[in-house]
């Protein structure tokens, strides 16, 4: 079965996997989610992820990061902004910021998929694709 928002799908089994306190969760790959992926590592919200070979498809392995305890945890809220029903586009001068810059918002760009801090260095603006904080 196809599905309607498979960006959608992969942050809500990163916040149900992070809820349940599990170490990986395992998510069907693409482009646009291995650049997800790899702004979550690169803002220190998760502490990997791999591309795992399962045959006729490709998977991304991610590892979940936690703190001291696994009651710490480090993606406190994850919100897909821009939904296929109702596209979320800022220009240059209003990208969002998320909890005053303590959050990050994921931008799709025409420079590749970006943070929201990367897009104001870059004068660019785009597709707001999701919040993290």
């Amino acid at each position: 079965m196809t599905m309607s928002d498979p960006i959608a799908d992969m942050l809500t089994r990163i916040r149900n996997a992070n809820s349940a306190k599990h170490d990986t969760v395992d998510v069907s790959s693409s482009k646009m989610k291995l650049a997800i992926a790899k702004i979550l590592l690169d803002e220190g919200y998760i502490k990997a992820y791999e591309l795992v070979d399962n045959g006729n498809f490709k998977d991304i392995h991610i590892t979940l990061k936690y703190g001291v305890d696994k009651n710490d945890k480090i993606i406190t809220g994850i919100k897909r902004i821009s939904k296929p029903g109702l596209r979320v586009y800022a220009s240059k001068d209003e990208l969002p910021k998320v909890l005053g810059g303590l959050g990050v918002a994921i931008i799709s760009t025409n420079q590749g998929v970006i943070t929201d801090k990367e897009a104001r260095k870059l004068n660019v603006g785009g597709e707001v694709l999701a919040f993290v904080w």
